[in-house]
Protein backbone atom coordinates (compact mmCIF):
# COMPACT_ATOMS: atom_id res chain seq x y z
CA UNK A 1 0.00 0.00 0.00
CA UNK A 2 2.89 2.10 1.09
CA UNK A 3 4.17 1.90 -3.03
CA UNK A 4 0.39 2.62 -4.20
CA UNK A 5 0.38 5.49 -2.68
CA UNK A 6 3.35 7.04 -3.02
CA UNK A 7 2.36 6.22 -7.07
CA UNK A 8 -1.05 7.86 -6.32
CA UNK A 9 0.63 10.87 -5.02
CA UNK A 10 3.02 11.34 -7.72
CA UNK A 11 0.71 10.71 -10.53
CA UNK A 12 -1.83 13.45 -8.48
CA UNK A 13 0.73 16.06 -8.36
CA UNK A 14 1.94 15.67 -11.73
CA UNK A 15 -1.92 16.06 -12.84
CA UNK A 16 -2.43 19.01 -10.30
CA UNK A 17 0.87 21.05 -11.16
CA UNK A 18 0.39 20.66 -15.54
CA UNK A 19 2.88 21.01 -18.30
CA UNK A 20 5.33 23.96 -16.71
CA UNK A 21 5.75 25.19 -20.26
CA UNK A 22 2.18 25.16 -20.91
CA UNK A 23 2.07 27.21 -17.05
CA UNK A 24 4.40 29.97 -18.55
CA UNK A 25 2.73 29.95 -21.63
CA UNK A 26 -0.82 30.89 -19.86
CA UNK A 27 0.83 33.49 -17.29
CA UNK A 28 3.01 35.13 -20.48
CA UNK A 29 -0.52 35.80 -21.47
CA UNK A 30 -1.68 37.63 -18.49
CA UNK A 31 -3.95 34.67 -17.34
CA UNK A 32 -4.46 32.52 -14.64
CA UNK A 33 -4.03 28.58 -14.27
CA UNK A 34 -7.90 26.82 -13.85
CA UNK A 35 -6.62 25.89 -10.40
CA UNK A 36 -5.01 29.32 -9.74
CA UNK A 37 -8.80 30.66 -10.44
CA UNK A 38 -10.58 27.96 -8.22
CA UNK A 39 -7.91 28.98 -5.31
CA UNK A 40 -9.29 32.50 -5.47
CA UNK A 41 -12.74 31.67 -5.76
CA UNK A 42 -13.27 29.11 -3.37
CA UNK A 43 -12.61 29.34 0.73
CA UNK A 44 -9.35 27.58 1.26
CA UNK A 45 -8.86 24.18 1.42
CA UNK A 46 -12.35 23.46 0.26
CA UNK A 47 -12.42 22.23 -2.86
CA UNK A 48 -13.38 18.91 -3.70
CA UNK A 49 -12.44 17.75 -6.99
CA UNK A 50 -14.31 15.23 -9.48
CA UNK A 51 -12.92 13.48 -12.09
CA UNK A 52 -9.17 14.35 -11.70
CA UNK A 53 -8.11 11.09 -13.89
CA UNK A 54 -10.72 11.77 -16.64
CA UNK A 55 -8.93 11.00 -19.81
CA UNK A 56 -10.62 11.11 -23.34
CA UNK A 57 -10.73 7.90 -25.35
CA UNK A 58 -8.60 6.28 -28.10
CA UNK A 59 -5.06 7.27 -29.30
CA UNK A 60 -1.72 6.84 -27.68
CA UNK A 61 -1.31 8.17 -23.79
CA UNK A 62 0.66 11.32 -25.08
CA UNK A 63 -3.08 12.34 -26.43
CA UNK A 64 -5.13 11.78 -23.72
CA UNK A 65 -4.34 13.97 -20.97
CA UNK A 66 -5.91 13.58 -17.74
CA UNK A 67 -8.82 16.21 -16.44
CA UNK A 68 -9.37 15.93 -20.36
CA UNK A 69 -8.69 20.28 -20.19
CA UNK A 70 -11.67 20.83 -17.61
CA UNK A 71 -11.14 20.99 -13.57
CA UNK A 72 -14.24 19.77 -11.83
CA UNK A 73 -15.61 19.70 -8.17
CA UNK A 74 -17.72 21.45 -5.54
CA UNK A 75 -16.40 23.91 -3.10
CA UNK A 76 -17.62 26.55 -0.78
CA UNK A 77 -17.76 30.12 -0.82
CA UNK A 78 -18.62 32.13 2.72
CA UNK A 79 -19.09 28.49 3.69
CA UNK A 80 -21.63 28.46 1.57
CA UNK A 81 -21.87 25.30 -1.17
CA UNK A 82 -20.93 25.57 -4.54
CA UNK A 83 -20.45 23.54 -7.65
CA UNK A 84 -17.73 24.77 -10.51
CA UNK A 85 -15.92 24.14 -13.56
CA UNK A 86 -12.90 25.56 -15.03
CA UNK A 87 -11.55 25.11 -18.27
CA UNK A 88 -7.85 24.48 -18.54
CA UNK A 89 -6.25 26.35 -21.03
CA UNK A 90 -3.16 24.75 -20.53
CA UNK A 91 -4.02 21.11 -22.19
CA UNK A 92 -5.55 21.22 -25.70
CA UNK A 93 -6.28 24.91 -25.63
CA UNK A 94 -9.13 23.84 -22.96
CA UNK A 95 -11.26 22.87 -25.92
CA UNK A 96 -14.41 20.74 -25.10
CA UNK A 97 -14.58 17.16 -26.22
CA UNK A 98 -16.63 14.65 -24.87
CA UNK A 99 -15.47 13.35 -22.31
CA UNK A 100 -14.22 16.76 -21.69
CA UNK A 101 -18.21 17.66 -22.05
CA UNK A 102 -18.99 14.78 -19.71
CA UNK A 103 -17.45 15.90 -16.71
CA UNK A 104 -19.01 19.66 -17.35
CA UNK A 105 -22.29 17.60 -17.94
CA UNK A 106 -21.89 15.30 -14.37
CA UNK A 107 -21.14 18.73 -12.01
CA UNK A 108 -24.17 20.32 -13.32
CA UNK A 109 -26.31 17.60 -12.83
CA UNK A 110 -24.92 17.48 -9.30
CA UNK A 111 -25.27 21.27 -8.58
CA UNK A 112 -29.40 20.69 -9.64
CA UNK A 113 -29.38 17.79 -7.35
CA UNK A 114 -27.76 19.38 -4.45
CA UNK A 115 -29.91 23.22 -5.40
CA UNK A 116 -26.95 25.15 -4.79
CA UNK A 117 -25.06 28.00 -7.43
CA UNK A 118 -23.24 26.49 -10.34
CA UNK A 119 -20.36 28.99 -11.59
CA UNK A 120 -18.52 28.28 -15.14
CA UNK A 121 -14.68 29.38 -15.70
CA UNK A 122 -14.81 29.11 -19.60
CA UNK A 123 -10.90 29.90 -21.11
CA UNK A 124 -11.44 27.52 -24.33
CA UNK A 125 -10.64 27.02 -27.92
CA UNK A 126 -13.83 25.72 -28.46
CA UNK A 127 -15.18 22.43 -30.15
CA UNK A 128 -12.61 19.99 -30.45
CA UNK A 129 -12.56 19.61 -34.16
CA UNK A 130 -11.07 16.49 -34.21
CA UNK A 131 -13.78 14.94 -32.29
CA UNK A 132 -16.40 15.96 -35.00
CA UNK A 133 -20.10 16.35 -33.60
CA UNK A 134 -19.41 14.44 -30.67
CA UNK A 135 -17.85 17.56 -29.74
CA UNK A 136 -20.96 19.41 -30.84
CA UNK A 137 -22.83 17.15 -28.70
CA UNK A 138 -21.40 18.04 -25.75
CA UNK A 139 -21.93 21.74 -26.37
CA UNK A 140 -25.90 20.70 -26.93
CA UNK A 141 -25.80 19.23 -23.92
CA UNK A 142 -24.68 22.08 -21.31
CA UNK A 143 -27.35 24.14 -23.07
CA UNK A 144 -30.21 21.92 -22.08
CA UNK A 145 -28.58 21.83 -18.77
CA UNK A 146 -28.37 25.72 -18.59
CA UNK A 147 -32.33 25.86 -19.33
CA UNK A 148 -33.30 22.92 -16.78
CA UNK A 149 -31.64 24.72 -14.07
CA UNK A 150 -32.84 28.18 -14.97
CA UNK A 151 -34.75 29.79 -12.05
CA UNK A 152 -34.02 26.61 -9.91
CA UNK A 153 -30.37 27.61 -9.10
CA UNK A 154 -28.35 30.45 -9.90
CA UNK A 155 -26.01 30.13 -12.29
CA UNK A 156 -22.72 32.64 -13.17
CA UNK A 157 -20.20 32.43 -16.23
CA UNK A 158 -16.92 34.16 -16.22
CA UNK A 159 -15.19 34.67 -19.23
CA UNK A 160 -11.25 34.23 -18.99
CA UNK A 161 -10.43 33.87 -22.09
CA UNK A 162 -11.38 32.90 -25.54
CA UNK A 163 -15.25 31.32 -25.75
CA UNK A 164 -15.94 31.31 -29.30
CA UNK A 165 -18.75 29.83 -31.38
CA UNK A 166 -20.88 27.59 -30.11
CA UNK A 167 -19.76 27.73 -26.29
CA UNK A 168 -20.55 30.98 -26.78
CA UNK A 169 -24.24 30.22 -25.85
CA UNK A 170 -23.83 28.88 -22.32
CA UNK A 171 -22.56 32.66 -20.63
CA UNK A 172 -25.94 33.89 -22.65
CA UNK A 173 -27.83 31.55 -21.22
CA UNK A 174 -26.76 31.84 -17.53
CA UNK A 175 -27.55 34.54 -15.43
CA UNK A 176 -24.78 36.74 -14.84
CA UNK A 177 -21.67 37.09 -17.14
CA UNK A 178 -18.51 38.39 -16.00
CA UNK A 179 -15.73 39.27 -18.70
CA UNK A 180 -11.76 39.66 -17.63
CA UNK A 181 -9.88 42.46 -19.70
CA UNK A 182 -8.35 42.05 -22.92
CA UNK A 183 -8.13 38.38 -22.37
CA UNK A 184 -11.59 37.45 -22.67
CA UNK A 185 -13.32 36.79 -25.91
CA UNK A 186 -16.83 36.20 -26.55
CA UNK A 187 -18.00 35.60 -30.47
CA UNK A 188 -20.20 32.85 -32.84
CA UNK A 189 -17.63 33.64 -35.29
CA UNK A 190 -14.19 34.86 -35.48
CA UNK A 191 -12.74 37.82 -37.32
CA UNK A 192 -11.73 35.63 -40.34
CA UNK A 193 -15.39 34.15 -40.97
CA UNK A 194 -16.13 37.65 -40.76
CA UNK A 195 -13.50 39.16 -43.05
CA UNK A 196 -14.32 36.33 -45.58
CA UNK A 197 -17.89 37.15 -45.34
CA UNK A 198 -18.39 40.95 -44.94
CA UNK A 199 -14.74 42.00 -46.33
CA UNK A 200 -14.40 43.82 -43.27
CA UNK A 201 -11.33 43.04 -41.07
CA UNK A 202 -12.15 43.70 -37.37
CA UNK A 203 -9.96 42.29 -34.16
CA UNK A 204 -10.97 40.04 -31.26
CA UNK A 205 -11.59 42.72 -29.12
CA UNK A 206 -13.50 44.73 -31.63
CA UNK A 207 -15.80 41.70 -32.60
CA UNK A 208 -16.31 40.16 -29.18
CA UNK A 209 -13.94 41.67 -26.49
CA UNK A 210 -15.05 42.31 -22.83
CA UNK A 211 -15.71 46.19 -23.50
CA UNK A 212 -17.65 45.53 -26.21
CA UNK A 213 -20.32 42.81 -24.44
CA UNK A 214 -20.07 45.88 -21.52
CA UNK A 215 -21.10 48.72 -23.11
CA UNK A 216 -22.74 47.80 -26.82
CA UNK A 217 -24.25 44.22 -27.08
CA UNK A 218 -24.98 43.88 -22.96
CA UNK A 219 -23.64 40.62 -22.87
CA UNK A 220 -21.42 41.05 -20.44
CA UNK A 221 -22.80 41.62 -16.78
CA UNK A 222 -19.58 42.64 -15.15
CA UNK A 223 -16.25 43.75 -16.85
CA UNK A 224 -12.68 43.88 -14.74
CA UNK A 225 -9.63 44.91 -15.72
CA UNK A 226 -8.10 41.90 -13.63
CA UNK A 227 -8.81 38.32 -12.77
CA UNK A 228 -8.48 38.29 -9.02
CA UNK A 229 -11.44 40.81 -8.92
CA UNK A 230 -13.31 39.55 -11.09
CA UNK A 231 -13.05 36.36 -8.71
CA UNK A 232 -13.48 38.36 -5.50
CA UNK A 233 -16.87 39.97 -6.64
CA UNK A 234 -17.90 36.44 -7.90
CA UNK A 235 -17.72 35.68 -4.12
CA UNK A 236 -19.46 38.77 -3.51
CA UNK A 237 -22.55 38.01 -5.63
CA UNK A 238 -22.96 34.39 -4.14
CA UNK A 239 -23.15 35.83 -0.82
CA UNK A 240 -26.34 37.98 -2.49
CA UNK A 241 -27.91 35.16 -3.52
CA UNK A 242 -30.34 32.02 -2.53
CA UNK A 243 -28.38 28.71 -2.84
CA UNK A 244 -31.65 27.45 -5.20
CA UNK A 245 -35.33 29.02 -5.53
CA UNK A 246 -36.58 26.73 -2.59
CA UNK A 247 -34.43 29.02 0.41
CA UNK A 248 -34.76 32.10 1.54
CA UNK A 249 -32.13 34.69 0.96
CA UNK A 250 -29.21 35.07 2.98
CA UNK A 251 -29.65 37.47 5.38
CA UNK A 252 -27.30 39.38 7.33
CA UNK A 253 -28.02 41.00 11.00
CA UNK A 254 -30.44 44.38 11.06
CA UNK A 255 -28.71 47.68 10.55
CA UNK A 256 -31.21 49.44 11.97
CA UNK A 257 -32.63 50.80 8.54
CA UNK A 258 -36.06 50.91 10.20
CA UNK A 259 -35.45 54.25 12.14
CA UNK A 260 -32.16 55.53 10.29
CA UNK A 261 -32.98 59.40 8.75
CA UNK A 262 -31.01 60.07 5.89
CA UNK A 263 -30.60 63.65 5.51
CA UNK A 264 -28.57 64.08 2.12
CA UNK A 265 -31.37 62.62 0.36
CA UNK A 266 -33.28 65.77 0.61
CA UNK A 267 -30.35 67.61 -1.08
CA UNK A 268 -29.63 65.40 -4.08
CA UNK A 269 -32.81 65.74 -6.53
CA UNK A 270 -33.36 69.13 -7.36
CA UNK A 271 -36.95 70.59 -7.64
CA UNK A 272 -36.26 71.45 -11.28
CA UNK A 273 -37.65 68.34 -12.90
CA UNK A 274 -35.20 69.45 -15.80
CA UNK A 275 -32.23 69.31 -13.88
CA UNK A 276 -30.26 66.20 -13.93
CA UNK A 277 -28.66 64.29 -11.38
CA UNK A 278 -26.87 61.06 -10.19
CA UNK A 279 -29.49 58.28 -8.64
CA UNK A 280 -26.82 56.61 -7.92
CA UNK A 281 -26.31 58.62 -4.83
CA UNK A 282 -29.91 57.91 -3.61
CA UNK A 283 -29.53 54.48 -3.96
CA UNK A 284 -26.90 54.88 -1.75
CA UNK A 285 -28.34 56.51 1.06
CA UNK A 286 -31.60 54.14 1.16
CA UNK A 287 -29.70 50.78 1.30
CA UNK A 288 -27.12 49.51 3.90
CA UNK A 289 -23.47 51.36 3.18
CA UNK A 290 -21.32 49.91 0.88
CA UNK A 291 -23.75 47.18 -0.42
CA UNK A 292 -24.49 47.95 -3.33
CA UNK A 293 -23.29 45.93 -6.74
CA UNK A 294 -24.30 46.91 -9.76
CA UNK A 295 -25.42 45.02 -12.83
CA UNK A 296 -24.48 46.11 -16.55
CA UNK A 297 -23.27 49.60 -15.73
CA UNK A 298 -21.89 50.34 -19.24
CA UNK A 299 -24.64 49.26 -20.78
CA UNK A 300 -28.32 51.14 -21.23
CA UNK A 301 -27.08 53.53 -18.48
CA UNK A 302 -30.20 55.52 -18.44
CA UNK A 303 -31.44 52.59 -16.08
CA UNK A 304 -29.78 51.06 -13.14
CA UNK A 305 -30.11 47.93 -11.99
CA UNK A 306 -28.60 46.54 -8.55
CA UNK A 307 -28.65 44.13 -5.71
CA UNK A 308 -28.11 45.56 -2.20
CA UNK A 309 -28.87 45.00 1.40
CA UNK A 310 -31.73 46.97 3.11
CA UNK A 311 -31.75 46.30 6.93
CA UNK A 312 -29.19 43.32 6.30
CA UNK A 313 -32.23 41.43 3.27
CA UNK A 314 -31.13 41.26 -0.21
CA UNK A 315 -32.81 43.67 -2.28
CA UNK A 316 -32.76 44.31 -6.23
CA UNK A 317 -33.09 47.96 -7.24
CA UNK A 318 -33.99 49.15 -10.19
CA UNK A 319 -34.05 52.82 -10.81
CA UNK A 320 -34.37 55.07 -13.81
CA UNK A 321 -31.13 57.73 -14.16
CA UNK A 322 -31.35 61.14 -14.53
CA UNK A 323 -27.67 61.34 -15.82
CA UNK A 324 -28.10 59.09 -18.93
CA UNK A 325 -30.79 60.51 -21.82
CA UNK A 326 -32.75 62.02 -18.95
CA UNK A 327 -33.75 58.66 -17.53
CA UNK A 328 -36.09 58.08 -20.18
CA UNK A 329 -36.41 54.17 -20.70
CA UNK A 330 -35.70 52.98 -24.24
CA UNK A 331 -35.21 49.54 -26.10
CA UNK A 332 -32.10 48.12 -24.53
CA UNK A 333 -33.30 50.09 -20.79
CA UNK A 334 -36.21 48.54 -20.98
CA UNK A 335 -34.24 44.55 -21.77
CA UNK A 336 -31.89 45.26 -18.88
CA UNK A 337 -34.34 46.07 -16.54
CA UNK A 338 -36.75 43.18 -17.38
CA UNK A 339 -34.51 40.18 -17.44
CA UNK A 340 -33.34 41.87 -13.59
CA UNK A 341 -36.66 41.80 -12.57
CA UNK A 342 -37.24 38.18 -13.76
CA UNK A 343 -34.26 36.88 -12.05
CA UNK A 344 -34.84 38.47 -8.32
CA UNK A 345 -38.36 37.55 -9.16
CA UNK A 346 -37.14 33.81 -9.96
CA UNK A 347 -35.14 33.53 -6.74
CA UNK A 348 -37.39 35.22 -4.16
CA UNK A 349 -35.26 38.95 -4.28
CA UNK A 350 -37.88 42.00 -3.28
CA UNK A 351 -37.92 44.62 -5.76
CA UNK A 352 -37.15 48.48 -4.93
CA UNK A 353 -38.09 50.62 -7.69
CA UNK A 354 -36.83 54.23 -7.72
CA UNK A 355 -38.74 56.36 -10.14
CA UNK A 356 -37.98 59.60 -12.25
CA UNK A 357 -38.77 58.75 -15.78
CA UNK A 358 -40.29 61.58 -18.24
CA UNK A 359 -41.28 58.79 -20.59
CA UNK A 360 -40.47 56.31 -23.98
CA UNK A 361 -37.57 57.63 -26.14
CA UNK A 362 -39.74 58.94 -28.82
CA UNK A 363 -38.23 58.72 -32.75
CA UNK A 364 -38.53 56.36 -35.74
CA UNK A 365 -35.17 54.34 -34.90
CA UNK A 366 -36.59 53.41 -31.29
CA UNK A 367 -40.12 52.26 -32.78
CA UNK A 368 -38.61 50.46 -35.74
CA UNK A 369 -36.32 48.93 -32.75
CA UNK A 370 -39.20 47.54 -31.33
CA UNK A 371 -39.56 49.72 -28.52
CA UNK A 372 -42.75 48.50 -28.23
CA UNK A 373 -42.08 44.68 -27.69
CA UNK A 374 -39.14 45.75 -25.49
CA UNK A 375 -40.91 47.76 -22.90
CA UNK A 376 -43.56 44.63 -23.13
CA UNK A 377 -41.17 43.01 -21.72
CA UNK A 378 -40.42 45.21 -18.88
CA UNK A 379 -44.15 45.28 -18.00
CA UNK A 380 -44.20 41.68 -18.40
CA UNK A 381 -41.77 41.18 -15.62
CA UNK A 382 -43.28 43.35 -13.03
CA UNK A 383 -46.66 41.96 -13.52
CA UNK A 384 -45.70 38.22 -13.53
CA UNK A 385 -43.44 39.15 -10.33
CA UNK A 386 -44.71 37.91 -7.05
CA UNK A 387 -41.47 39.15 -4.88
CA UNK A 388 -42.33 42.02 -2.06
CA UNK A 389 -42.50 45.10 -4.00
CA UNK A 390 -41.83 48.63 -3.47
CA UNK A 391 -41.82 51.28 -5.69
CA UNK A 392 -40.68 55.18 -4.42
CA UNK A 393 -41.65 58.45 -6.88
CA UNK A 394 -38.46 60.50 -6.46
CA UNK A 395 -39.42 63.29 -9.08
CA UNK A 396 -41.70 62.49 -11.95
CA UNK A 397 -43.49 59.68 -13.57
CA UNK A 398 -45.08 60.27 -17.22
CA UNK A 399 -47.11 58.29 -19.57
CA UNK A 400 -46.89 54.66 -20.38
CA UNK A 401 -43.71 54.87 -18.67
CA UNK A 402 -45.25 55.32 -15.04
CA UNK A 403 -47.20 52.34 -15.71
CA UNK A 404 -44.09 50.30 -16.44
CA UNK A 405 -42.32 51.27 -13.41
CA UNK A 406 -43.99 49.04 -11.22
CA UNK A 407 -47.09 51.65 -10.45
CA UNK A 408 -50.05 50.22 -8.28
CA UNK A 409 -52.03 49.32 -11.63
CA UNK A 410 -49.30 46.19 -12.27
CA UNK A 411 -48.70 44.70 -8.59
CA UNK A 412 -46.61 46.61 -6.61
CA UNK A 413 -47.14 46.38 -3.41
CA UNK A 414 -46.82 49.59 -1.68
CA UNK A 415 -45.93 53.03 -3.22
CA UNK A 416 -44.41 55.75 -1.63
CA UNK A 417 -44.29 59.36 -3.01
CA UNK A 418 -41.72 62.22 -2.47
CA UNK A 419 -43.63 65.76 -2.14
CA UNK A 420 -42.55 67.17 -4.89
CA UNK A 421 -43.85 64.33 -7.48
CA UNK A 422 -45.49 64.64 -10.79
CA UNK A 423 -47.21 61.96 -12.10
CA UNK A 424 -49.59 62.17 -15.06
CA UNK A 425 -49.75 61.34 -18.72
CA UNK A 426 -47.55 64.14 -19.90
CA UNK A 427 -46.44 67.13 -18.35
CA UNK A 428 -48.61 70.47 -18.46
CA UNK A 429 -46.72 72.45 -20.51
CA UNK A 430 -47.52 69.32 -23.72
CA UNK A 431 -50.70 68.52 -22.07
CA UNK A 432 -51.96 72.17 -22.36
CA UNK A 433 -51.04 72.38 -26.24
CA UNK A 434 -53.03 69.35 -26.86
CA UNK A 435 -56.46 69.94 -24.99
CA UNK A 436 -56.16 73.62 -25.77
CA UNK A 437 -54.93 74.04 -28.97
CA UNK A 438 -57.77 76.01 -30.63
CA UNK A 439 -57.57 78.56 -27.45
CA UNK A 440 -53.88 78.98 -27.75
CA UNK A 441 -54.03 79.44 -31.70
CA UNK A 442 -56.88 82.21 -30.84
CA UNK A 443 -55.54 83.81 -28.08
CA UNK A 444 -53.83 86.95 -28.36
CA UNK A 445 -51.01 86.33 -26.09
CA UNK A 446 -50.95 82.81 -26.50
CA UNK A 447 -47.20 82.06 -24.29
CA UNK A 448 -49.17 83.89 -21.18
CA UNK A 449 -52.66 81.85 -22.10
CA UNK A 450 -49.77 78.68 -22.22
CA UNK A 451 -48.32 79.41 -18.72
CA UNK A 452 -51.58 80.14 -17.06
CA UNK A 453 -53.52 77.06 -18.14
CA UNK A 454 -50.30 74.90 -17.60
CA UNK A 455 -50.13 76.34 -13.84
CA UNK A 456 -53.64 75.52 -13.82
CA UNK A 457 -53.16 71.68 -14.73
CA UNK A 458 -50.04 71.14 -12.47
CA UNK A 459 -52.46 72.59 -9.70
CA UNK A 460 -55.37 70.39 -10.36
CA UNK A 461 -53.78 67.09 -11.90
CA UNK A 462 -49.88 66.62 -11.16
CA UNK A 463 -49.77 68.10 -7.52
CA UNK A 464 -48.28 65.16 -5.05
CA UNK A 465 -51.50 64.28 -3.42
CA UNK A 466 -53.82 63.54 -6.72
CA UNK A 467 -52.21 60.44 -6.80
CA UNK A 468 -52.28 59.33 -2.85
CA UNK A 469 -56.17 60.54 -2.77
CA UNK A 470 -57.18 57.82 -5.86
CA UNK A 471 -54.90 54.97 -3.96
CA UNK A 472 -52.69 54.95 -6.21
CA UNK A 473 -49.88 56.34 -4.05
CA UNK A 474 -49.68 54.54 -0.56
CA UNK A 475 -47.90 57.70 1.13
CA UNK A 476 -46.27 60.66 0.43
CA UNK A 477 -43.54 60.79 2.52
CA UNK A 478 -40.34 63.03 3.71
CA UNK A 479 -37.38 62.40 1.43
CA UNK A 480 -35.32 62.08 4.30
CA UNK A 481 -37.28 58.94 5.88
CA UNK A 482 -37.01 57.14 2.92
CA UNK A 483 -34.94 54.24 4.09
CA UNK A 484 -37.04 54.07 6.86
CA UNK A 485 -39.99 53.36 4.82
CA UNK A 486 -38.83 51.19 2.26
CA UNK A 487 -36.64 49.32 4.97
CA UNK A 488 -40.52 48.82 7.07
CA UNK A 489 -42.24 47.97 3.99
CA UNK A 490 -40.21 45.36 2.92
CA UNK A 491 -40.82 44.00 6.84
CA UNK A 492 -44.17 44.07 6.03
CA UNK A 493 -44.26 42.49 3.21
CA UNK A 494 -41.59 39.49 3.60
CA UNK A 495 -43.98 36.83 4.24
CA UNK A 496 -45.90 37.76 1.19
CA UNK A 497 -47.48 34.98 -0.60
CA UNK A 498 -49.37 35.03 -4.44
CA UNK A 499 -49.83 31.79 -6.38
CA UNK A 500 -50.29 32.62 -9.75
CA UNK A 501 -52.82 30.93 -12.51
CA UNK A 502 -52.53 27.05 -13.60
CA UNK A 503 -50.39 27.39 -17.06
CA UNK A 504 -47.77 25.63 -18.26
CA UNK A 505 -45.56 29.57 -18.78
CA UNK A 506 -46.74 32.21 -19.89
CA UNK A 507 -45.82 33.96 -23.49
CA UNK A 508 -43.24 36.37 -22.91
CA UNK A 509 -42.88 38.98 -25.32
CA UNK A 510 -39.49 37.79 -26.49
Amino acid sequence: MGEVRRRDAALRAGIVAGDPGAVRRQHSLGKLTARERLAILLDEGSFVEIGLYRRPDGGPDERRPYTDGVVTGSGEIYGRRVFVYAQDFTIAGGSLGAAHAAKIHRVMDLALAAGAPLIGLNDSGGARIQEGVMALDGFGGIFFRNVQASGVIPQISVVCGPCAGGAAYSPALTDFTFMVGDAAQLYLTGPDVVEAVTGRRVTHAELGGAQVHGSTSGVATFVYDDEAACLEDVRYLVSLLPANNLEPVPALPRTGAQGDERPALAEIVPVDPARPYDMRLVIDEVVDEDTVLELHEGWAPNVICALARIDGEAVGVVGNQPMAMAGVLDADAAQKAARFVRFCDAFGIPLVTLVDVPGFLPGVEQEHAGVIRHGAKLLYAYCESTVPRVQVIVRKAYGGAYIVMDSRSVGADLSLAWPGNEVAVMGAAGAVNVIHRRALAAAPDPEGLRAELADDYTRRLVHPYYSAERGLVDDVIDPVRTRIEVARGLAMLRTKRRAGPQRKHGNVPL
